[in-house]
């Protein structure tokens, strides 16, 4: 594996309660052998969007920051995106500018006192 591309994790479907410990482990490791220390969660397949997924990839994402690193996620519908805005779980979402970086436009300084146009 390449340690400078992100690996990624793919959930298939809404993760069982038993199912979420192996899943931590397998973010756990994933981080270890990555230099950008980020984990793309593909969750294209992770079924229909609901607090049983939204408690799935909070415990991934705890699990990748206890490790070190972060989760990015791949494929959220916009249901999934409002349910996790919602519940106020913040993830980066693979494609979504960063936080800290503006958009991509057009920005012209205004001197103060010139008239709009």
């Amino acid at each position: 594996m390449d340690p400078t591309t992100p690996p990624v994790l793919t959930l298939t479907g809404p993760a069982a309660r038993s199912e979420v410990a192996g899943l931590c482990d397998a973010v756990r490791a994933l981080l270890e052998v990555t230099a950008g220390r980020v984990v793309v969660c593909d969750v294209t397949g992770a079924g229909p969007p609901g607090l049983p997924v939204v408690d799935t990839l909070a415990r991934l994402e705890l699990a990748a920051r206890r490790a070190g690193g972060h989760l990015r996620l791949r494929g959220a519908d916009p249901a999934l995106r409002a349910l996790l805005g919602l519940v106020g779980i913040p993830f980066e979402m693979e494609g979504d500018p960063e936080q800290r970086e503006p958009p991509l436009g057009v920005e012209e300084e205004v001197e103060p006192g010139e008239a709009a146009v």
